[in-house]
């Protein structure tokens, strides 16, 4: 059963399936995050939604590039969560299955294209607490541990 993040499913809401891939990017003892100013400066893993026909992996890299600029060179998958949300900005219920990848930083090759994300870097034993949502904290901490990096 894949773990589960947040508020349980609703009795008698209709939720739309929405896969995504998102990275535990790393260079030394730090972390790249996205801020996102738009969601009252929410702090993510970058990366967001699999397109039809996309591969989790390219969407990794694509999500990466939008948001933060950066190139990313995956090393391992690291898990799977689920959680029910509201997007606002597509106007439906989700059930987001949430990818998450260990992955290597390779250099910054643009500004982020999405206009309200911004790259941050921060510390690794920082990390885990300023990562807005539970699950990313969760999975955050599980990819330091199969790297061997103590927080």
């Amino acid at each position: 059963m894949m773990r589960r993040f947040g508020g349980p499913r609703r009795e008698g809401v209709r939720y739309r399936m929405r896969p995504g891939a998102y990275g535990v990017i790393l260079a030394g003892r730090r972390a790249l995050l996205a801020l996102t100013e738009s969601k009252g400066e929410e702090i993510a893993l970058p990366g967001g939604g699999i397109e039809a026909g996309e591969s989790p992996l390219r969407a990794l890299h694509r999500e990466a590039m939008e948001e933060t600029g950066w190139r990313v060179s995956p090393i391992r998958r690291i898990g799977v969560y689920r959680r029910f949300t509201w997007l606002p900005q597509y106007g439906y219920q989700a059930e987001k299955v949430c990818h998450i990848y260990l992955c290597a930083a390779g250099r910054q090759v643009a500004a982020p294209s999405e206009p309200d994300h911004q790259p941050i870097w921060v510390d690794v034993a920082l990390a885990a607490e300023v990562l807005s949502g539970a699950g990313d904290r969760a999975l955050f901490l599980a990819a330091l541990r199969r790297a061997g990096i103590s927080t």
